[in-house]
């Protein structure tokens, strides 16, 4: 992650958070937030890749999904990722993500 603070600066400040990381639903900015800084400064990735994001907005509203094709060194994992999208004053906020591994796939 390196610099978590672009991420943060578009999260909502009641957003929540699930990640194979974490024991449960993070609530809230200042949960994230500490996540985050245990990553401050540590590459997670060379390189990485959006693969088929997907955009469905309705309103206020939008929800992005994609798989994060990740690089590091000579390892690749594959991750799936939701953001919903909330229009705001401020503008777009991120109000929930959600990660999960994907399957791996067979040989």
């Amino acid at each position: 992650m390196g610099n978590p603070d672009p991420l943060l600066a578009i999260s909502d400040p009641e957003i929540t958070y699930f990640h194979v990381v974490t024991d449960k639903r993070l609530d809230g900015l200042p949960a994230l937030r500490a996540l985050f800084e245990s990553y401050r400064g540590r590459p997670l990735f060379d390189s990485y890749e959006m693969a088929e994001p997907k955009v469905q907005a309705s309103g206020d509203t939008a929800v992005l999904t994609y798989t994060l094709v990740r690089h590091m060194g000579t390892a690749t994992t594959r991750w799936n990722a939701t953001q919903v999208y909330q229009r705001k004053k401020e503008g777009w906020r991120i109000i929930h993500s959600h990660w999960s591994a994907t399957r791996p796939a067979e040989p």
